[in-house]
Formats: C-alpha cells, sequence, structure tokens
C-alpha cells in the first residue's frame, strides 16, 4: 500500500474529533493508518484529543525552528503536525491530520497530492451539539454556523455526513478509503 496523506476538516460540531476516534478503533487490519497527533496551544483535558500541549512562547519557539510540517492558527489556538508526525508516509503508511478548512490552500501548496476528507452535519445538528457544549454564546454558534454555510470544499473532497451515528458515518470514511 502507498503512504497517503489525508486531511480531515470540518465544521465544529461536525464529529471530527469523535469520528477520528471511531476510526481508530475500527480500522481493519490491511489498512497502515498513522492518526498524527498535533501539537496545540491548549492544555490537555481528560475527554479532550491525545495532543501535544504547548504554551504559545514553545509553540513559537518550535515554528522559528521548522519542526511543523502544517501549522495554522484558529479559534485563537495555535496547531501544528510536526515533521515526525508524517514519517510513516515513507513506510506506506496513510497519516491522517485532523486540519483546519482555512487552513487547506496551504496544506494543498505543501502537499498537493493530498486527501481531503469533509466531515459535516446538517446545520440543526451542528447547532445543537455547539449549544450543548456550553462553551459559547448563541451568538457564537449562530456564527461557527453560518462559517460552516459559506465553507464549500474542493469538488474532490470525500464528504462524510455526521448526522447519525459515529458507526454510520465511520462505515461511509472506511468505504471511502477503500475505494481509493
Amino acid at each position: 500500500m502507498k503512504g497517503r496523506l489525508v486531511y480531515v476538516m470540518g465544521p465544529s460540531g461536525a464529529g471530527k474529533d469523535s469520528l477520528l476516534a471511531w476510526l481508530k478503533d475500527h480500522l481493519p487490519p490491511h489498512m497502515p493508518v498513522h492518526l498524527a497527533r498535533r501539537t496545540i496551544t491548549r492544555p490537555p483535558k481528560a475527554d479532550d484529543e491525545q495532543h501535544h500541549s504547548v504554551s504559545a512562547h514553545a509553540f513559537e519557539q518550535l515554528s522559528d525552528a521548522q519542526a511543523f510540517a502544517l501549522h495554522w492558527q484558529a479559534n485563537g489556538l495555535r496547531y501544528g503536525v510536526r515533521h515526525d508526525e508524517l514519517s510513516p508516509l515513507h513506510l506506506g503508511k496513510w497519516v491522517i491530520v485532523n486540519g483546519s478548512r482555512a487552513y487547506l490552500p496551504q496544506a494543498l501548496s505543501r502537499f498537493p497530492h493530498l486527501t481531503v476528507v469533509h466531515v459535516t452535519a446538517s446545520i440543526d445538528v451542528l447547532r445543537q451539539r455547539l449549544l450543548a457544549r456550553g462553551r459559547e454564546t448563541p451568538e457564537m454558534v449562530d456564527a461557527r454556523v453560518r462559517r460552516a454555510l459559506a465553507f464549500k470544499p474542493p469538488a474532490h473532497a470525500i464528504e462524510v455526513r455526521n448526522d447519525g451515528t459515529l458507526a454510520e458515518a465511520g462505515a461511509q470514511l472506511l468505504h471511502a478509503f477503500e475505494r481509493l
């Protein structure tokens, strides 16, 4: 199997982290996949994705040292994927990166053969999930939903609807991967 870089993105509330966690537990043995661990300027939480947590200053030092293959800023945080997280590509593995919609053009310019996955859900589901988190005001949630509506993924992107169960969305993603 040839190495492939997969860039997963989508609006807040679409369930990207949940879908990637499901995928990790349900990958077929013939699919050698590495889920790239991100470096983020936020402390880890028990129910959060596993990531390297660093201060803003440490992130800046890593960035200045060219430690990141990909890096962006979103929602007041800095995100980066270190070069060593992409090294499994050289072993023929697939590497899945949880990315940002806004950073997609830069990611595609660095990695033109990137496989793009757009995880989304209906507007009502996005709104419900974001409100249930309780992290933002209803006005902030509406702004996020408007950004989700305005975003148009590239024509070649794999679209995964995550309106139902994680197993249904996961099956969509696995089926799409098997067709690649």
